[in-house]
């Protein structure tokens, strides 16, 4: 897929594109999504929230889950969702969200998204089951 088709995708979820997110690869067996962590994204230490990282992580799981609908389903939302917080990621940093599948069944999806800093640090995994609709 191009960069304007990828972006197409991003701009179908305003909280995604609100948040600026950019895929970098897409496809049924994996998903990159970057993000750079502004100011407004941080917890009071100058870090990434963690709730920018589960967003991050949800929406990149979530288009992965699109990737492998079922025929007949329209769309995919996430009816569960596990983060663990491993370490801070400074504001002006690149993220890089990977999301592989862990599972896909005929009505869901699992997906892990391991969130890291450009340069490799590890900041979360997220787990999340999708459902097909």
């Amino acid at each position: 897929m191009d960069e304007a088709a990828l972006a197409a995708v991003v701009q179908m979820v305003p909280f995604a594109a609100h948040l600026d997110l950019t895929i970098k690869e897409l496809g049924r067996d994996r998903v990159v999504v970057h993000a750079l962590i502004k100011p407004e994204y941080c917890a009071s230490g100058g870090t990434a929230h963690g709730g920018f990282l589960m967003a991050l992580a949800d929406f990149t799981g979530a288009v992965g889950a699109f990737q492998v609908l079922p025929e007949g389903a329209k769309s995919t939302t996430t009816i569960e969702s596990k983060t663990n917080m491993m370490g801070a990621i400074p504001v002006g940093s690149t993220l890089v969200a990977t999301a592989t599948p862990l599972h896909v069944g005929r009505r869901t999806s699992v997906w892990v998204t391991r969130v890291e800093s450009a340069e490799g640090k590890l900041a979360s995994v997220t787990t999340q089951t999708q459902m097909a609709i």
